[in-house]
């Protein structure tokens, strides 16, 4: 039986110094660094929010070379109306090749990745584009007993909940169904003229903050 989880989101900003400054702004608490992800010519910032949950500010890293493919989550072609941003979340799946498949919304090939030790499978379009403007989860699977918030300090934070608003709130519904997703995640229909996004709701030292664009 398929099953889903939320595994982790993802704030992209213009510089991980940048997005870095947005979550200590905004929550209070500085992410550690994290790594380099050489495929993809970017580099991470992460922070525990509770057991096998983080986040994870990404940025293109200035020191690596230029990937042979679109770099993921949109990174080459950002919002300019929203450079710092809550741009998509990651859906834990114990069967990443038969959840992709099942999905009924196209979620790109299933990939091999790696970050320093750490080596993961992924969901990863081809164009660098995130299925239904990332509402709609990225697919993760990681080896049996490996997980990054295991190795991640304590941090104060912890994942609420996470909520989407879409327009095609519908098929977003309908794909977690498919993956067998479980979780507090919840997302509301747009009108059409409205662009997607996402809130993710943290519980933080200093109470509950959320976490979306900064404009």
């Amino acid at each position: 039986m398929l099953r889903s989880h939320i595994d982790h989101i993802v704030i992209t900003a213009p510089s991980l110094e940048v997005g870095v400054e947005y979550v200590r702004q905004t929550l209070g608490v500085i992410p550690q660094v994290g790594g380099e992800h050489p495929r993809m010519g970017t580099h991470n910032s992460v922070l525990k929010l509770g057991e096998k949950r983080y986040l994870e500010v990404i940025a293109i890293n200035p020191n690596a070379l230029q990937p042979d493919r679109p770099r993921w989550f949109r990174l080459d072609d950002p919002d300019a109306s929203e450079p710092i941003r809550l741009a998509t979340w990651i859906a834990h799946t114990n069967d990443i090749h038969a959840a992709a498949t099942a999905s009924p919304i196209p979620l790109g090939e299933v990939e091999s990745m790696s970050r320093g030790q750490m080596n993961w499978l992924i969901t990863l379009p081809a164009d660098g584009s995130l299925p239904l403007q990332g509402i709609a989860p990225t697919l993760i699977q990681w080896p049996p007993g490996v997980h990054p918030a295991a190795t991640l300090p304590e941090s104060g934070c912890t994942l609420v909940r996470l909520e989407g608003f879409h327009p095609e709130a519908e098929k977003v519904v309908r794909m977690l169904e498919f993956i067998g997703f479980e979780g507090a995640f919840r997302v509301s229909p747009l009108p059409l003229d409205q662009k997607p996004y996402l809130v993710a709701h943290i519980q933080t030292p200093k109470g509950v903050r959320q976490l979306s664009a900064s404009f």
